[in-house]
């Protein structure tokens, strides 16, 4: 029983106890100047990088929430005809994504009806040509898989049901230049719900004078809302001619915000570029087209419409941002973070010692013991019933690096040992 208790006892000793590590002091100036100049490179790390550039003490809010109006101005000619926004601009509604259109192909009093196919891919001889294109969707129609043709021809087009005549697609114009100059007005509003701060790209300061008579410059009218179409292309490489097949261009609006400097400093940056540049080169899928129709009905009701095919350029507004605030947790967190690396100085100059100085094996000899849980001979060993024996490798050499005592210590109970170089 008492035997019982008194290793209870042991067990609780051991457990309030304290160990610390054994610190070896090498008094060498390469290894000192190396852990130095590495301390030094990962605080300047942690200071520049980590806290001024990265401002890793705030806490960031990227869940921006955005609301985009647009509106486009301008007057142009386009197939001879003056054109207003309500004519180039779709969709009408002022969205994030709109487009203007640079070129249309016409094609006039379409009726429900027959009609021959207008492409060379449906010449036919017989209705037997036309049969293997049923049920294609790559026409202007759907293929009845007969065979029209006019009076003495050898050789015909296969017939389609749906709007006729069908389109032509063959004449080709050029984009009006006109589209250079027209304007797109930007209002944007920006919440970020972390801190409840809500922005918008007009400053306090702008008023409806300002507005009316500015236009955007990286430089001179940084905040101007007001963007020319021709301006935008420029940023980004681009021209009418370039985009004559039609495009994509991104406007991005970004927010950057530290809150824990004046409000009035969180503004938003505009930057552009072409979204679809992969694709400038493709012969395949060139450009951005599309379709829509215009439908009118005559006096005796019968119905009709004008196609247009249109080419555009598409206007993405993106909206990017985040906004940063201090706080303590991420603080602490980085503090800890700088203090633990620091200590790879060590790493570095051990991995130093150990391998590639003269000195190894006497540091070896200073930084590391070999612990045997089996009873020795040796009677200081053995005092209380045995104790583990602590046995030292300890070389000599002149290394011109550091300078060894040899050493021969035995672990007991009590002593301390002090290890000096």
């Amino acid at each position: 029983m008492c035997r019982m208790a008194s290793m209870m006892w042991g067990c609780v000793t051991d457990f309030f106890t304290y160990e610390t590590t054994k610190s070896v002091v090498v008094k060498s100036w390469s290894v000192g100047i190396v852990n130095r100049v590495v301390q030094l490179l990962i605080i300047i790390y942690f200071v520049c990088w980590v806290f001024l550039h990265e401002k890793a003490y705030q806490v960031t809010d990227t869940g921006i929430e955005s609301s985009v109006m647009t509106k486009v101005k301008g007057f142009g000619k386009l197939n001879g005809r003056v054109v207003d926004v309500a004519d180039y601009v779709v969709p009408t509604q002022g969205e994030s994504i709109f487009c203007i259109i640079t070129k249309q192909i016409v094609t006039e009093k379409q009726q429900q009806g027959f009609c021959k196919e207008r492409s060379k891919k449906y010449s036919c001889a017989t209705s037997a040509d036309c049969e293997k294109f049923i049920g294609s969707y790559l026409g202007n129609g759907l293929i009845t898989g007969n065979c029209t043709k006019g009076q003495n021809e050898s050789r015909g087009k296969c017939e389609i049901e749906g709007w006729c005549p069908p389109e032509n697609d063959a004449p080709k114009s050029r984009p009006t230049l006109d589209v250079e100059n027209f304007t797109i007005f930007i209002k944007n509003s920006v919440r970020f719900p972390l801190f409840n701060v809500t922005r918008g790209n007009f400053p306090p300061s702008m008023n409806k004078s300002y507005i009316m008579n500015c236009t955007y410059h990286p430089q001179d009218h940084p905040l101007c809302p007001i963007f020319r179409v021709g301006d935008v292309l420029n940023y980004t490489g681009q021209n009418t001619s370039t985009l004559s097949e039609g495009g994509e261009i991104g406007i991005n609006i970004g927010w950057t915000c530290d809150l824990d400097q004046s409000i009035e400093k969180c503004k938003p940056s505009y930057s552009f570029t072409r979204l679809d540049k992969v694709f400038e080169t493709n012969t395949i899928s060139k450009g951005y087209n599309f379709r829509y129709a215009k439908y009118y009905q005559t006096e005796n009701g019968t119905e009709f419409r004008t196609l247009h095919k249109a080419f555009a350029i598409r206007f993405d507004i993106l909206v990017t941002g985040n906004a940063g605030k201090f706080n303590t947790v991420p603080t602490l967190i980085n503090i800890v973070a700088a203090f633990t690396s620091v200590g790879l100085g060590t790493v570095l100059c051990d991995i130093i010692l150990l391998n590639f100085l003269k000195g190894a094996d006497q540091y070896k000899a200073k930084k590391f013991e070999e612990v045997s849980g089996s009873p020795t001979s040796d009677p200081m060993s053995q005092n209380n019933g045995g104790q583990l024996s602590i046995k030292r490798e300890e070389r000599s050499e002149d290394s011109g690096a550091v300078s060894i005592d040899q050493m021969v210590l035995h672990h007991q109970p009590g002593h301390t040992h002090t290890h000096s170089f």
